[in-house]
């Protein structure tokens, strides 16, 4: 794994950014993986200003979101689609009918599945897939766990990560306790895969993704394995790593 440091949050935005732009400007149809969350609003930011300015243009672009909550509707204001919308597909001129999330609103867990499953296969899967990291070590809405998960599913969230989410809604009894999520087989079928961290809340779930042993309990360790995944994370999300870090012989 490339790790990629960045002075601050804004430092770490930009620099993710870069990388997607980079995508887009040399494969204009290309498939991107898009996450969600606090994490990556900045690198969003980043691409609207450009595509403002002339620089991008995603009229070919498709793309395919790491998860939704199941039970919310693509109207509610906490819903993932909701916010891809608000930060990224309403400010470019993106094509909506090729922006896939998971259908958050089919009861029916087995359907819901089985249908974005078969939206990845027919877009051939992510060129580039973008990341953001979960305390516990989880990507997309993979929770620790015995074994990892292959493709989409639904998860019952865990407490960490609904507490977590509770910022985002009215009040803790708010936040759906389960949601669909790209599997573990699914995202590691990317062809890039990019990480973005900030803070030091995250020092240790970075340390243990990059630099701990490969196993389910830490999801995001798997990564170790990818044969062209990039974390970029500023410097206090790399607080924990700096003598790991010397050891491998440095960051970009």
């Amino acid at each position: 794994m490339k790790i990629y440091k960045a002075k601050d949050y804004n430092d770490m935005s930009r620099k993710a950014a870069g990388i997607i732009s980079a995508q887009i400007i040399l494969k204009p149809d290309c498939v991107l993986g898009l996450a969600t969350g606090s994490s990556p609003i900045g690198t969003y930011q980043n691409l609207v200003k450009w595509h403002q300015q002339g620089d991008l243009d995603f009229s070919q672009v498709t793309t395919i979101n790491l998860d939704e909550y199941k039970g919310l509707p693509r109207d509610n204001d906490q819903s993932y689609y909701y916010f891809m919308n608000e930060h990224l597909f309403s400010k470019v001129n993106i094509n909506k009918d090729r922006t896939f999330l998971p259908d958050g609103t089919e009861p029916d867990s087995a359907a819901a599945c089985q249908k974005y499953n078969e939206i990845i296969h027919a877009t051939g899967g992510a060129d580039l897939q973008l990341l953001g990291l979960g305390h516990n070590g989880h990507i997309g809405f993979n929770e620790p766990s015995d074994a990892f998960e292959k493709e989409t599913h639904c998860v019952t969230l865990s407490e960490r990560t609904i507490q977590a989410n509770t910022r985002f809604f009215t009040s803790e009894k708010d936040v759906p306790r389960q949601a669909y999520t790209m599997g573990i087989q699914t995202i590691m079928s990317a062809r890039k895969i990019l990480v973005v961290v900030s803070g030091e809340d995250k020092a240790a779930a970075v340390k243990a993704v990059c630099f701990g042993p490969v196993t389910p309990q830490v999801p995001g360790s798997i990564l170790q394995f990818h044969q062209d995944a990039i974390l970029v994370a500023d410097e206090a999300a790399l607080s924990q790593c700096s003598d790991l870090l010397a050891q491998k012989g440095g960051i970009a």
